[in-house]
């Protein structure tokens, strides 16, 4: 599918298929409660593990972080350039719904330069919901074909290459840096 149709799609609170940095992600308006509980039925995932929220700029994570428990040096970690793609845990602001947090009173964020993200937020004007595009037990899909051949023909996909990234994104805390999932 083309932009203008994946863009209309997200506002209309559905979830589409886009190009990550590594590989396909599900994502959706993580401000709508209807759009989140489609994306975790539709990814057989338990709300309880939270999401990961994807912006080409910091303004449209900052409605999701708390940033009064944020000094400098965090912000400098977040906003850096890395090698590989990292996602940050943070404290989350108390009005960001359990749909997005889980169990977890933090949010994971990421800024991404993928074209595909940074033109998606741009047009809707949100941060979107990123997962792995893939069924339980599946890989993650690498081409919109394999989103496809996944969750079928008619599933909407933008049609863009992913990343040069090798694996998805890191996962680490902001305050310990500890790891929760290597890149």
């Amino acid at each position: 599918m083309e932009l203008a149709q994946i863009v209309e799609r997200l506002k209309k609170n559905e979830v589409v298929a886009y190009p990550t940095e590594a590989v396909f992600g599900l994502g959706c308006n993580p401000n709508s409660k209807s759009a989140v509980e489609k994306l975790l039925i539709l990814k057989q995932r338990p709300v309880e593990k939270g999401l990961i929220l994807v912006a080409h700029k910091l303004d449209l994570l900052l409605p999701f972080i708390d940033e009064s428990r944020l000094k400098q040096s965090h912000w400098q970690l977040l906003t850096q350039q890395y090698d590989c793609p990292t996602t940050w845990v943070v404290p989350a602001k108390l009005s960001v719904p359990k749909f997005i947090i889980g169990q977890f009173d933090s949010v994971a964020v990421r800024l991404c330069t993928h074209p595909a993200v940074a033109q998606l937020c741009e047009q809707t004007g949100f941060a979107l919901t990123s997962t792995s595009a893939n069924l339980s037990g599946l890989p993650p899909c690498k081409t919109a074909q394999q989103v496809r051949s996944q969750f079928g023909e008619f599933f909407p996909v933008l049609d863009m290459t992913v990343g040069n990234a090798v694996n998805p994104s890191e996962i680490r805390d902001i305050f310990s840096r500890q790891i929760f999932r290597q890149g």
